[in-house]
């Protein structure tokens, strides 16, 4: 187990098997940036001549393990490119790539830029997770972390930096298990196993005087057909696992706000009976990924006391094929009444989120974002490095505000007035959920949602590009799932709360 510390000590003749230092772009070469300070002065002259010979460039990513001799106290200085400004992102990014270089030290000091309470919570949040690892089903762990991880910073006595250093463990923490959540093999955490989950998460956080609590709710299927939820059930139905729908409450007391949150929870997505391809099944474990964002917001904005109401719904289903699969050409009736004809059983998150979402604008919250891996349409137009964002202009605002602040990339798309009619092109039912038009499908789906918002303040999120990559690792975000979304729910609770305070 790993042990933090936040110190105000010099990188130069602080003791430990390592030290972390970032190195900046310039025209004139490589140079170390705010927190080198010290190590710049014990190797003096010789400083730039040698990132000269080693090839230093301070390019962002860029790694380099220099031997120090008696040069500092440690025997091992780590070089870590931060681009050309030391921004919260890229002290964040740099972080995570030093905290993967530096797992065979016991122990390592880190002096990269900290001076603000931003930048401290951009080292903490970085190194904690690009040094993730999931191993749950390794019989060799293959790496080790540090035992002792000291951050430098001048500031470290401040109320502010303690304060920025130990919430951003918080939610760094709640990033980490979303991973593991959408790491775990789908038959492992089918709908069930995940509702049992999120209820025993919310046991251990409410354990201890003066821990927040958070009330769950898991409704079954034969719950879920009482009260007329034809989306979950509809999707569930060709599944052995069957759909639940989870609801967590937290209600702190002066609360100054109330934010619902919805995320998507498809355990697994076969695409159902419009059945995918074999070679796009492979990572569709992670179609949960919205959910198990939504519900780990919910515990950090929980742990870190923020004065927001926060009512949380994520639907969970196993998108399968069966004799009891809902066909292309079924009808169904939502939460609330709404007639749905299903025309591609693959778009099936919609139909989940439309029942979540109808559960809550019930609680009359002063705002409702959700979040869900929902298109492949947003990867065509986004990459699968940035998350679009579609709602209500005002709620739109707030939440690319909070992804700017959390280093999560995020970018505001259109629902085009014509989609209404697109979504209102069923003979036979109120809506249709899907027309088989290629263009603008991700727009087709955020339209689709909001006829389930009630009219209420709504942004969604569509997180199907980031939330889970198959490429390797890069900065603080590791490979597999990446818990995309958690941190800008966190910032949103928190400018909400500041914001009526």
């Amino acid at each position: 187990m790993t042990s933090y510390t936040l110190r105000n000590a010099s990188p130069a003749k602080t003791r430990a098997d390592a030290v972390v230092v970032g190195v900046l772009q310039g025209a004139d070469g490589a140079t170390l940036a705010d927190g080198g300070d010290d190590v710049a002065k014990a190797y003096g002259r010789k400083l730039r001549p040698l990132l000269a010979t080693l090839g230093v460039t301070g390019k962002a990513g860029e790694v380099v393990k220099v031997p120090t001799g008696d040069t500092l106290s440690t025997p091992l200085l780590v070089l870590v490119g931060l681009g050309k400004e030391a921004t919260p992102n890229a002290v964040r990014r740099a972080a995570g790539a030093a905290a993967r270089a530096v797992t065979n030290a016991a122990s390592v000091a880190v002096a990269l830029p900290a001076g603000s309470a931003e930048l401290i919570r951009a080292v903490t949040e970085g190194w904690l997770l690009g040094g993730y690892a999931f191993t749950t089903y390794k019989k060799d762990a293959g790496r080790e972390a540090p035992g002792d991880v000291v951050l430098l910073s001048a500031l470290a006595r401040r109320k502010e930096a303690t304060k920025a250093f130990e919430d951003a463990q918080v939610v760094a923490a709640a990033v980490a298990t979303t991973r593991d959540w959408v790491n775990t093999p789908p038959g492992d955490l089918t709908p069930p196993a995940f509702a049992d989950a999120v209820a025993a998460a919310a046991k251990d956080l409410g354990k201890g005087r003066g821990a927040p609590k958070v009330k769950v709710t898991v409704l079954d299927e034969q719950q879920l057909a009482e009260l007329g939820c034809g989306g979950i059930l509809g999707v569930g139905a060709g599944s052995s696992a069957p759909p639940r729908l989870v609801e967590l409450t937290y209600t702190p007391k002066k609360a100054v706000t109330h934010l619902a949150l919805v995320g998507k929870g498809i355990t697994f997505d076969s695409g159902g009976l419009t059945i995918k391809p074999a070679a796009s099944m492979g990572e569709m474990k992670s179609d949960m990924a919205g959910a198990a964002a939504a519900v780990q917001a919910t515990f950090a904005i929980a742990a870190l006391g923020l004065p927001v109401r926060v009512s949380t719904f994520v639907p969970m289903a196993e998108n399968m094929v069966s004799g009891n699969a809902t066909r292309p050409g079924d009808v169904l009736t939502m939460y609330g009444g709404t007639t749905v004809e299903v025309l591609n059983t693959d778009a099936e998150g919609r139909l989940v989120l439309g029942d979540a979402l109808g559960r809550a604008i019930e609680v009359q919250p002063d705002l409702i974002v959700d979040i869900a891996t929902l298109t492949g349409h947003m990867v065509v137009a986004l990459g699968d490095k940035v998350a679009g964002v579609m709602g209500d202009e005002d709620v739109v605002a707030r939440v690319l505000a909070a992804g700017k602040v959390a280093g999560e990339e995020l970018w505001p798309m259109p629902i085009p007035e014509h989609m209404e009619e697109r979504i209102r092109s069923s003979k036979v039912a109120d809506l249709a959920q899907h027309d088989w038009i290629r263009w603008g499908g991700g727009l087709f789906a955020a339209a689709f949602l909001r006829q389930f918002t009630g009219g209420l303040p709504w942004a969604h999120l569509d997180i199907a590009g980031p939330g889970f990559t198959s490429s390797g690792p890069s900065g603080h975000v590791t490979a597999g799932g990446t818990g995309f979304g958690v941190a800008t729910l966190v910032d949103l609770a928190r400018a909400l709360a500041d914001q009526d305070a």
